[in-house]
């Protein structure tokens, strides 16, 4: 069965993009393998309909080189972190055995960003507890829980645990995010409204905040997560 080593859950397809797909390059560089786990569609947004954006999901997968990605459809904007959808978070878990989990922000301008972080959380927890009984495909599922929880940082400001050096994987990063053409600055769409995200400026923001992570490890640019632990070293020596 095929598993992965890092699982990346979002609420909408292009969180992962905006906010770890640096990240996810660089661990793919280095021989581990990546999954996506998208909650919603999407289809609450004010640009681009639920077909392109399934396009253009896969489009961006491609360009990262994720090896599985799965969308659960929970209702967009409506969804709740409810018994039903933690535990269908739970069999993706189980049947993918990751090492790592990235999640939502704790706290973000859109409110599912929250809901979805809250959702990884308990999801995290839950699958690996041996009395909660889920199947894959009609067969039993063992309980398994990750080694680690992080929370990527999306639109907001938060103050983060530690930052990862994306420097090398930064024009693949741009690529990614713009292969949602629907939602994203495109000069040559003119026909749909302007939002929060598709201005050039928004474009501008994501440049300067990976300067600002990139800064403050002394590389060119960076992407920041939260703990959900504290972090642990064997060597001292692991932080030069």
């Amino acid at each position: 069965m095929e598993t992965v080593d890092i699982l990346a859950l979002a609420a909408h397809p292009d969180d992962v993009e905006l906010s770890c797909s640096g990240t996810l390059m660089a661990q793919i560089a280095q021989g581990y393998t990546v999954g996506i786990i998208d909650f919603t569609e999407g289809e609450m947004g004010t640009r681009g309909t639920v077909e392109t954006r399934r396009a253009e999901a896969e489009a961006a997968s491609r360009i990262m080189g994720i090896h599985i990605r799965h969308n659960m459809g929970i209702p967009d904007v409506y969804f709740e972190v409810s018994k039903a959808n933690v535990l269908e978070l739970v069999r993706y878990i189980r049947r993918y055995r990751p090492r790592v989990l990235l999640a939502n922000a704790p706290h973000d301008r859109h409110p599912d960003h929250a809901k979805g972080a809250k959702m990884a959380e308990m999801a995290f927890f839950w699958a690996g507890l041996s009395k909660i009984e889920t199947t894959w495909e009609g067969k039993k599922q063992e309980s398994w829980r990750p080694e680690a929880l992080y929370h990527y940082i999306q639109s907001e400001y938060l103050q983060p645990d530690f930052v990862v050096d994306i420097s090398a994987f930064w024009q693949r990063k741009i690529q990614a995010v713009k292969a949602f053409k629907t939602q994203f600055f495109d000069p040559q769409n003119t026909e749909e409204p302007t939002t929060f995200i598709s201005s050039p400026q928004f474009l501008d923001f994501l440049f300067a905040r990976a300067k600002e992570y990139g800064q403050a490890i002394r590389t060119d640019m960076g992407e920041g997560f939260i703990k959900n632990r504290q972090l642990g070293l064997k060597s001292i020596m692991d932080l030069i």
